[in-house]
């Protein structure tokens, strides 16, 4: 429960002076009080303000606690919600079926108000610690999940890793081989890339890198897949893709890369990148094969003059 609040207490006793007693007590503690005098009552109540905890009396000529309970705690929406029994029964089997139902204490009646107050307030404190761990469960999954998506970007660029890359690559792979489904690699890199580290810096060349890494992702399709291989040497896995297909996405990327623009505070780069691809084969044995073969695509398209597709 938020500390900028006074805690929220439902109060639910058919009995009109017990009602106004435990009212009386708890508003005298600035508590945020609630009564209600019938079961069904007590169910739309706390569906409708979800107080903070309960204090619940078992005999009621509607709905007795333990089935109010019982329900309450069937519902998600209100689960979470503390109960405390208050009641004049006092036989051991009551008192176990009201902690079995989902209380969490039980109070006697004729009850003392130092004992009301003292366990209002340990059940109060117990349910905020309890929300508190739970935030602090979801915060820490949040930043394992932040951290693990870490591991597997390359910090530069923003497209997966070389071994992140390895891993899905390897998975897709098997799958292609198993159904004897196509599966493409293209593989490229930027044309002359250190005479723009020699010329702008450094810092330039990953503006430069970061741009088409972000370009070439926005060319792909969801399936697909784009890691930085090293430097300024990239891959991407095109599943369900032959080499003819693989060849025209390709094409589509390196006039992408040649029309871009990058903004840098030294004026507009302009590059253009080589690129090879290769279609898997059933001499492909491995998917370090594929990649492979991919790779001598690349550098045939280098010998070839560079900004150009070579497909095998």
């Amino acid at each position: 429960m938020p500390d900028n609040r006074a805690p929220t207490i439902l109060v639910v006793d058919d009995t009109p002076a017990n009602l106004l007693l435990l009212t009386q007590l708890l508003n005298g503690q600035a508590y945020d009080v609630r009564p209600v005098s019938h079961g069904a009552m007590a169910l739309a109540a706390a569906r409708t303000i979800r107080p903070d905890l309960i204090l619940l009396d078992i005999r009621m000529p509607d709905k007795d606690g333990y089935a109010v309970c019982q329900e309450l705690k069937s519902d998600p929406e209100t689960s979470q919600i503390p109960i405390i029994f208050v009641s004049a029964l006092d036989d051991i089997d009551g008192k176990v079926r009201a902690f079995e139902c989902g209380g969490v204490d039980y109070i006697t009646k004729p009850f003392q108000p130092a004992e009301v107050l003292a366990r209002v307030r340990t059940h109060l404190a117990l349910a905020q610690a309890r929300t508190a761990l739970e935030m602090a469960n979801r915060e820490l999954q949040r930043a394992l999940a932040r951290e693990a998506e870490l591991a597997r970007i390359d910090w530069l660029t923003g497209v997966y890793n070389r071994s992140h890359f390895y891993e899905i690559a390897t998975h897709e792979f098997a799958v292609s081989t198993r159904y004897d489904q196509s599966l493409a690699i293209c593989m490229f890199d930027v044309d002359y890339f250190k005479q723009i580290n020699d010329r702008y810096g450094h810092l330039v060349g990953d503006q430069v890198l970061r741009a088409i890494a972000q370009t070439a992702a926005r060319q792909i399709r969801a399936a697909d897949c784009i890691g930085r291989f090293g430097g300024e040497e990239f891959i991407l896995l095109l599943p369900n893709t032959d080499v003819t297909a693989g060849v025209m996405l390709a094409e589509r990327l390196r006039t992408a890369i040649t029309e871009l623009r990058v903004p840098t505070e030294k004026g507009e780069i302009t590059t253009t990148i080589s690129l090879g691809v290769a279609g898997r084969q059933p001499a492909d044995t491995s998917i370090e094969r594929l990649i492979d073969r991919a790779d001598q695509a690349l550098y045939a398209a280098k010998r070839q003059g560079r900004n150009c597709v070579v497909g095998v």
